[in-house]
């Protein structure tokens, strides 16, 4: 589907971990699936391990490889800077890359507090570049389907937002902290646990869905409070948070109830929401993330119950570029699907949502229930707007 006539995008990719992997797949699969003006060049492989980098580089087809971000940054031949490295690193990349004129495209979260994500947005919009963070899940089909009903009216007035990201991979007190593959439990380099790493993702969804979160009260805790650190050698305590639950008030007078651990044994990335309307409500779980779950209380008495919707349809979507009414696609296609919308907004010199703004009232939500885990009290979350 690429034309002639498409302009190259060029970039340069920080990093080259799980989610290197899944941007790279994405970049080079979407020209063969949706027709956009610009097309994604492979340019520069960032990494700070040569070795790595050169193997990572030579599979996925980027040109050139450095371990110095900063020249990759620096370089006349790229154009968008895609930030893959752990969340204290994001700030200082994306700043660097908006100086520099590259459009950014980051990993979530955005920032590892509320200051520093307040300098991220302003340097992208000073700067004036195309942006997006990375919480693909908003382009999951059905999850899409979900944002369309509810704009549409068909569940009216909503009363109630729930939802849950379990994983079990940090149970064992063996699991180390810190390092290339376990950043995500050293606060220095995560900044948080579960609230930043899986909650932000219900947070965005949820505020994409249903519009700002006004205060939270939350609870946190820390089940193992001493890991190893695979950098010092040495027992150290953990200041990340292994579990969080936190309840909240809605701008729109809906009710949320969110949680989130790496303790529950038996699920590896059970993220489920479910909306509750005053006339049908709707349930989504990535386990089974080609089916949107659909109840509508107006339905003949007779008939009336869930409703599990197949979403593979041409009318749902994004599935028209895809393959035949009844067929599934999968998690990868959700990161095709966000670069394919980055692509297109280039068209109209937009951004695309959600922007680096957008991704910061997710973060204040997330500091919020951090203030709230330790003062015990309700916090207000200074909500705006989200596109």
């Amino acid at each position: 589907m690429v034309s002639n006539m498409t302009r190259e995008l060029r970039i340069a990719m920080i990093g080259y971990g799980f989610m290197g992997k899944a941007h790279s797949n994405a970049y080079r699969q979407v020209g063969q699936f949706f027709s956009t003006a610009h097309r994604p060049v492979l340019q520069v492989l960032c990494g700070r391990e040569e070795a790595k980098a050169q193997e990572f580089a030579k599979n996925w087809g980027y040109k050139f490889v450095t371990t110095n971000w900063r020249e990759a940054i620096a370089r006349d031949d790229v154009d968008a800077v895609d930030i893959c490295t752990p969340n204290n690193t994001h700030a200082e990349i994306a700043i660097a890359a908006a100086k520099a004129g590259k459009m950014v495209l980051c990993e979530k979260p955005l920032s590892m507090d509320v200051a520093e994500g307040e300098r991220m947005v302003r340097a992208i919009e000073s700067a004036k570049v195309a942006n997006t963070v990375w919480y693909n899940y908003r382009r999951i089909p059905a999850v899409t389907l979900a944002k369309q009903l509810i704009g549409e009216g068909r569940l009216g007035r909503i009363f109630h937002f729930r939802a849950q990201f379990l994983q079990d991979w940090t149970i064992s007190a063996d699991v180390p902290q810190g390092g290339a593959g376990l950043w995500r439990l050293d606060a220095r380099a995560a900044g948080s646990g579960v609230t930043g790493d899986l909650l932000a993702h219900c947070i965005d969804t949820a505020q994409w869905l249903n519009g700002p979160i006004s205060r939270v009260v939350a609870r946190t805790e820390t089940f193992i409070k001493e890991r190893l650190h695979t950098q010092t050698g040495k027992l150290e305590p953990v200041g990340i948070d292994d579990a969080c639950e936190f309840i909240c008030d809605f701008s729109n007078g809906s009710l949320g109830n969110f949680e989130s651990t790496r303790y529950a044994r038996g699920h590896k990335a059970k993220y489920f929401f479910e909306i509750n309307g005053e006339h049908a409500s709707i349930a989504w779980d990535l386990h089974d993330l080609n089916r949107l779950e659909y109840f509508d209380h107006r339905d003949q008495g007779l008939v009336r119950g869930w409703k599990s919707v197949h979403i593979t349809d041409g009318d749902h979507p994004y599935m028209k570029q895809w393959w035949v009414p009844g067929l599934s696609i999968g998690y990868e296609h959700s990161f095709i699907h966000h670069v394919a919308d980055f692509l297109k907004s280039l068209e109209s010199a937009t951004s695309t949502p959600p922007t680096f703004r957008d991704a910061h009232e997710t973060g204040k939500v997330c500091a919020a229930v951090l203030a709230s885990a330790a003062s015990g009290q309700w916090e207000s979350t200074g909500a705006n707007s989200i596109a």
